[in-house]
């Protein structure tokens, strides 16, 4: 039974984004369908891990075909949960994905700040999908705060490709995901967080991981 194949974008990002055309058109190329949902839901201000977990899971076919997951960032840890938890999901691509995310940046943010936004229950956050600043709601952190690395313990065969010029989420992370799990491979990119540069080599790193036509 062939997979059906899922592309999950990142935080404040949109199924428009560059990266996600880019390799739903390349699918495409090889009579594929990938699909793409908005994890913004039309109310990115109460975005969770959790409403990602389970619009995704929503999407899974009926019939118990397996499933690729394609993340990126905070979508590619939403997949990594997503494969834990659902046995259907047969494959794993995450583009640097947001391992300790929090670690990363809560600090960016200050601790006043953090320390308002709890108080006042919202963040004005930069929606790069959307072109302005959205309000985000504090329960994305309490939330996010369930969702750790050291749960993710299935051995599903995973490719990671990450830059190793990230100033969001540092290789070092996918580095410590990798090394306690022999069935997840990295792969070392000329690259910053966006991976823009490098779209044509992550696209036959996916076609070959995947065995697409």
């Amino acid at each position: 039974m062939s997979s059906e194949y899922i592309y999950l974008h990142g935080f404040a990002s949109s199924p428009n984004s560059a990266k996600a055309q880019y390799i739903s058109d390349r699918f495409r190329e090889c009579n594929i369908k990938l699909q793409i949902p908005d994890l913004n839901c039309g109310d990115f201000s109460h975005l969770t891990i959790t409403r990602q977990i389970n619009q995704v899971a929503a999407e899974f076919p009926p019939n118990s075909a397996p499933v690729t997951l394609i993340g990126s960032s905070l979508g590619g840890l939403t997949a990594a949960h997503l494969g834990q938890k659902y046995s259907q999901v047969e494959k794993l691509v995450l583009l640097a994905p947001a391992f300790g995310f929090l670690s990363h940046w809560l600090p960016t943010l200050g601790d006043e700040k953090i320390r308002r936004w709890q108080q006042e229950k919202y963040l004005m956050v930069n929606h790069y999908g959307e072109g302005k600043l959205l309000p985000l709601s504090y329960d994305f952190i309490t939330d996010a705060v369930q969702y750790q690395e050291e749960n993710l313990q299935r051995p599903i065969p995973t490719l990671i490709l990450h830059g190793k010029n990230d100033e969001v989420i540092p290789i070092q992370a996918s580095y410590d995901f990798t090394k306690l799990r022999p069935w997840v491979k990295l792969v070392e990119l000329d690259s910053d967080h966006a991976l823009g540069n490098v779209m044509a080599e992550i696209w036959q790193a996916i076609r070959q991981f995947c065995q697409l036509p």
